[in-house]
């Protein structure tokens, strides 16, 4: 055979490796209103860059009659390309061969490129569209899927890992999104769950649907499973080169800085109208964080779920920062279960990959309550209390109103290792409101009073002037500045330049035991 009859034979190929299943199933993936594994990487990647690796790897298993079913590359496609120019590494599960289910050499091929990212310091993105473990192949594939979450484990922290779910994603195939750092999912083309509507109808009796127990908004507002929640998969995609803008490649790299028309020295003369009169009134604290931000881009991180508090990211002066705030909007921008787990894992996200650490505060406390109590607030609180704690990224934070009792410590306080607290002049510090700190302290005497209810607002009154302000707290440092709203914007980007060669470590340990 000639050599050109030796290339024609590898072109024809790679032809038949890129039809994966054949026309038909492509066919049917396009019909559900889904990408092709191959076209959700030309997607994602810039233009020209995706290089495949494995294209003619097949299947090893010879039970059941599959030794007659081969495609070349099996079930998933693996390779390396670029997005906005950066090295990444990408999987994209391929439904139409074998229903995308894993097998050992597709748990092989996403091994080496996970293996590739971490020698090489780049993001992995997994693009998830699979039926789960290959039945055929057994505890074979079981193996696999082993494999495959412990290089999750292993690169947590050390590169950033994306998880797409563009499909099903069911049964143990779950815990390898899981154990990533942002999943994104799609809105009625999208599921993940342990188990699906019929096994759950056959064990509790219970009816429901595939959207209704894993679908998109299911987890992006109810779990908190999913980080995003795309309206198709271009959105999705989309999302994902936007989200890896304010990523570094790996813990050893800082965020991309990207310069900004956005004046740094901008005053907002809008900020000093937000906060309104009424301490009880709300108001939305994202236009807060618009108002500050480059250009108004803010990319909000779990939007739709633990609402009370905001986290995501956008750039001061070009430089990358990860936003925790409280939200007056919701719930008065109290504390609870979800809002402390949310808030964590996301300020640990950013202390990993070096991003400061921007904190707005308006909390007026942890939420009361018999459920919240039973389901362990003390425990779900306490981990963003540890994850501000450990965060050695720079930390600054602006009291915009109320910073009350233990919710004051946990946000980012000075005590805790915030580099800088800044305050408005409408922040309120103290234990608690003026009206249960007057309930309690002066009980005996409104008690005792002609008119108990005149008294009572007569104490309240003063309570609030002498305690309600910022200058208690700054009188003893704990406030290093209080500033007017429309300056927030530079003194934040003046303090984050101060920041930028901070140096700061954990005592040497194997790990800390954050109370999971």
């Amino acid at each position: 055979m000639s050599i050109e009859e030796k290339i024609e034979q590898l072109r024809k190929m790679r032809e038949q490796a890129r039809l994966g299943g054949g026309k038909e199933r492509i066919e049917r993936q396009h019909a559900k209103g889904k990408l092709t594994a191959r076209e959700r990487i030309e997607k994602l990647l810039d233009p020209g860059s995706f290089r495949e690796l494995d294209m003619f790897v097949t299947h090893r298993a010879t039970s059941f009659g599959i030794e007659k079913q081969k495609y070349l590359g099996d079930s998933v496609v693996t390779g390396w390309g670029t997005i906005n120019g950066r090295l990444v590494y990408v999987f994209s599960q391929d439904f139409t061969v074998f229903g995308g289910s894993l097998s050992e050499v597709h748990a092989e091929k996403v091994c080496k490129i996970m293996d590739l990212a971490m020698k090489n310091g780049a993001p992995v993105i997994g693009l998830n569209d699979s039926g789960g473990a290959r039945i055929q192949e057994g505890v074979v594939s079981l193996a696999g899927y082993a494999y495959i979450f412990l290089r999750n484990v292993l690169a947590s922290g050390v590169i950033p890992q994306i998880s797409a779910i563009l499909g099903p994603c069911a049964g143990g195939a779950v815990y390898s999104p899981a154990m990533t750092d942002f999943i994104l999912m799609t809105k009625e083309t999208s599921h993940m769950f342990i188990t699906g509507p019929e096994v759950i109808k056959a064990v509790t009796r219970e009816e429901v649907t595939f959207e209704e127990l894993g679908g998109a908004m299911t987890h992006a507002s109810k779990s908190g499973v999913a980080h995003f929640a795309a309206e198709n998969e271009e959105h999705c995609l989309a999302l994902i080169r936007q989200l890896l803008s304010y990523i570094p490649q790996n813990n050893l790299e800082d965020p991309p800085f990207v310069p900004t028309a956005d004046p740094e020295d901008r005053m907002d003369e809008e900020l000093k109208t937000i906060i309104p009169d009424s301490p009880t009134q709300p108001y939305d604290m994202k236009e807060v964080i618009r108002h500050v931000v480059d250009e108004g881009t803010f990319l909000e991180v779990h939007e739709h779920w633990a609402q009370n508090i905001v986290v995501g990211f956008a750039r001061l002066g070009g430089y990358s920062v990860g936003i925790v705030a409280n939200q007056p909007m919701v719930l008065a921008g109290v504390l609870d279960i979800d809002a402390s787990r949310k808030a964590a894992r996301f300020v640990r996200f950013c202390d990993a990959f070096n991003i400061p650490l921007i904190t707005f505060v308006d909390v007026p406390g942890f939420l009361p309550g018999v459920d919240q109590e039973h389901n362990g607030i003390i425990l779900n609180g306490a981990k963003l209390l540890w994850a501000f704690c450990e965060a050695t990224v720079p930390k600054i934070t602006v009291i915009t109103r109320k910073a009350y009792g233990g919710a004051y410590d946990v946000m980012s306080s000075k005590h805790i290792r915030g580099d800088i607290s800044y305050a408005w002049p409408t922040a309120e510090i103290a234990v608690m409101g003026p009206e249960g700190a007057v309930n309690i302290v002066f009980r005996k005497q409104i008690a005792a009073a002609e008119d108990p209810e005149a008294e009572r607002a007569r104490l309240v009154q003063e309570y609030r002037e002498q305690f309600a302000n910022p200058y208690v707290a700054a009188a003893r440092g704990y406030i290093d500045d209080v500033i007017e709203p429309q300056e927030t914007r530079p003194r934040l980007i003046e303090a984050l330049k101060m920041l930028q060669n901070k140096r700061d470590a954990n005592p040497p340990k194997k790990h800390g035991n954050i109370p999971l």
